[in-house]
């Protein structure tokens, strides 16, 4: 095919489904306009064959018979080059035509299709509707009716067995945000059971929502059971963030203390492994306690840095047996709220 039959066949197919009509409509467009095809390749044939025509007109040329003889000849080649030229064009345009179809119905079809739906979003939105409301502009419970001691450390430091001490010996209402939450996520009819679960599992902290939401109700249930003294409260492994911590401060209570459980990686790391063997915890496993640590390290020691500017943080040393860890909390606690603390 020469170049000049090309572009016309080009020119054809573009001008036909410039305004993207149906496959069919198109299909027919180009089938009218095959026709017109041949005239235009006639044309650009005489274009390039136009000293044939001009010896052939003067009739009086001294080789006027083989002028003539030619002149007919040129016709019928012409003739015979114009069809072997459609012959060749016509599986040209069938593909043009074709594909071009195609296209329209592949477009049309997209156009039809709903928008594709991103997953994290819809899963942002399905945990933004299983989250509390938002916290009163005023904390729910006022220093003189509750004593909060936040009780923090790295997982696997120990922070429960001391706050158990504690609880038998002095009558503080311990409260485990840990506890808490994995209690909620296995209560039947839960509507933060799925969110709680799939955090825990990644080593990831819960929505400080869901957990304050749990602490102030536990808070609540205790405040209401009668008493010689306003309630105290250990509250053990929150706030892991600073915003949960100002959430807190700003819905429930403000702290009174902060104890600060110090203990190296590696130590937690065995106790952990060892209380695994025993606990049945989804989380007492090496995966799920490097996440652990990670976390800790990233978020919860900001809460520490916050609260030690404030001169409200008691440092222990936890890498000892439970007992001398122990006997210097006591002492500490006595620096700090008094000896019947």
């Amino acid at each position: 095919m020469s170049h000049t039959a090309r572009r016309q066949a080009v020119s054809i197919a573009c001008t036909s489904f410039r305004s993207r009509p149906s496959p069919l409509v198109a299909v027919s467009v180009v089938a009218r306009r095959l026709p017109l095809l041949p005239r235009r390749l006639l044309a650009s044939s005489e274009g390039e064959k136009s000293s044939l025509s001009s010896s052939s007109s003067n009739p009086y040329s001294p080789n006027s018979s083989n002028n003539n003889k030619n002149h007919n000849n040129s016709y019928k080649a012409r003739g015979s080059h114009n069809q072997t030229t459609n012959i060749k064009i016509l599986p040209f345009i069938a593909i043009i035509a074709i594909g071009s179809a195609a296209y329209v119905a592949l477009v049309n079809r997209r156009k039809a299709m709903p928008p594709a739906i991103d997953a994290d979003h819809q899963q942002q939105q399905q945990q933004q509707q299983q989250l509390p409301p938002p916290a009163s502009t005023s904390p729910a419970f006022s220093p003189d009716k509750a004593t909060v001691v936040f009780v923090l450390g790295g997982p696997g430091a120990g922070k429960g067995t001391q706050c158990a001490r504690l609880v038998a010996q002095y009558g503080f209402t311990h409260l485990s945000a840990g506890d808490l939450l994995r209690a909620e996520q296995d209560r039947p009819g839960s509507q933060f059971g799925d969110l709680i679960r799939s955090h825990i599992k990644d080593g990831l902290i819960v929505p400080m929502e869901v957990t304050v939401q749990l602490l102030e109700n536990a808070m609540a249930e205790a405040l209401n059971r009668p008493g010689p003294r306003p309630a105290r409260f250990l509250i053990d492994g929150f706030p892991r963030k600073l915003d949960q911590a100002y959430r807190f401060e700003a819905a429930v209570c403000n702290p009174s203390l902060v104890l600060f459980y110090d203990c190296p990686e590696n130590v937690m790391k065995d106790r952990l492994l060892e209380r695994g063997k025993t606990s049945g915890r989804a989380d007492d496993n090496a995966e799920s306690i490097l996440k652990r640590f990670h976390t800790f390290v990233e978020t919860s020691m900001p809460v520490v840095d916050h609260y030690d500017k404030k001169g409200s943080v008691v440092k222990i040393d936890a890498t000892h047996d439970p007992e001398a860890v122990y006997a210097e909390t006591q002492k500490r606690l006595k620096e700090k709220l008094g000896d019947e603390f």
